[in-house]
């Protein structure tokens, strides 16, 4: 059966935030990250596919219809359409990541996996913090999207009303490597350009930061996703 023109016009609408806000839908390519999805607690809306790969109800297409609805260059056998789920209250306790306008995909979907592979099962993230449900979020977080709990809030007003320790990443801050760090509290990441904002900031109980080690000291910063997996290791390292 050939995919309708209603249809095209729908998947392609899901490429933009606003689009998948309006549906409450995202999509999903690829058949390892589709399976993962449909192994998770995600709800199936629709599932296309070139071949019957998968046991759920699958709309079978041609490759032609396969190219006309993916968003890749590439497209990879099966294009699915997942339900948007409804936020969860955030976790009042354990080891909790927060990102401070990290606008990225790419960045955003490598923080998930991060959380994935240290155990954090709580991810916030500011309202000004590019969607979760992006399709290059989507792709980079190779399912760990369906491991990992996302809310988006007042990042503000939410660790205003935070009982656990703030923790704030910040290139004067107090070294990693210098003392114990704790299983519990809040850990803040900021933006790719400017780091954690003023307002942000104000919040932090503890400065921390990661060293330079070489000579010439002269690399301004890492990348956030790249200090996130440094500053995690470091936390989780403690107690392994």
């Amino acid at each position: 059966m050939s995919i309708t023109k209603n249809e095209i016009k729908l998947i392609k609408s899901l490429a933009q935030k606003k689009g998948r806000q309006q549906e409450r839908l995202f999509v999903v390519e690829g058949i390892k990250g589709i399976r993962e999805f449909l192994d998770s607690e995600f709800v199936l809306y629709q599932l296309y596919a070139t071949d019957a790969v998968f046991d759920a109800e699958t709309r079978l297409i041609s490759q032609k219809d396969l190219q006309r609805i993916s968003a890749l260059k590439t497209p990879n056998t099966a294009v699915a359409i997942f339900k948007i789920p409804n936020s969860k209250s955030v976790i009042k306790s354990s080891l909790v990541l927060a990102l401070d306008d990290v606008r990225d995909p790419g960045n955003l979907g490598t923080i998930i996996r991060l959380c994935d592979w240290f155990g954090i099962d709580h991810l916030v993230c500011s309202l000004e913090t590019v969607d979760c449900y992006n399709p290059k979020v989507i792709q980079a977080t190779m399912g760990s999207l369906t491991r990992v709990q996302i809310t988006y809030t007042d990042l503000e007003d939410y660790l205003e009303q935070s009982k656990l320790e703030i923790f704030g990443t910040f290139m004067e801050g107090n070294s990693i490597y210098s003392g114990a760090l704790p299983e519990e509290g809040i850990i803040v990441m900021g933006n790719e350009a400017n780091g954690i904002s003023s307002k942000i900031e104000r919040l932090v109980n503890k400065k921390i930061g990661i060293p330079r080690f070489g000579n010439l000291k002269a690399t301004e910063s890492l990348n956030v996703a790249t200090a996130t997996a440094i500053v995690l290791s470091a936390f989780k390292g403690q107690y392994y």
